[in-house]
């Protein structure tokens, strides 16, 4: 499972997502960062290295919630 920083007053501290990317593939992530400039509906997608946040850049992603953590 991916992990992924988010706004805790909108994805809660361990909270279980499902991504969909435009290219149509899933993926479930895990919200275990709140990230010091993420606000809103934005979220931080951690990846192994800067060269693959580079390539991975900024993407529109559908997001369904599976399990919403605790507040």
């Amino acid at each position: 499972m991916r992990v992924i920083a988010a706004d805790p007053s909108v994805l809660p501290m361990w909270s279980t997502v499902e991504l969909r990317f435009a290219d149509g593939r899933t993926e479930r992530a895990i919200v275990l960062d709140k990230g010091g400039a993420i606000r809103g509906r934005k979220l931080d997608y951690l990846t192994a290295s800067h060269g693959e946040a580079i390539r991975f850049g900024r993407q529109q992603v559908d997001v369904k919630i599976i399990e919403r953590g605790a507040r």
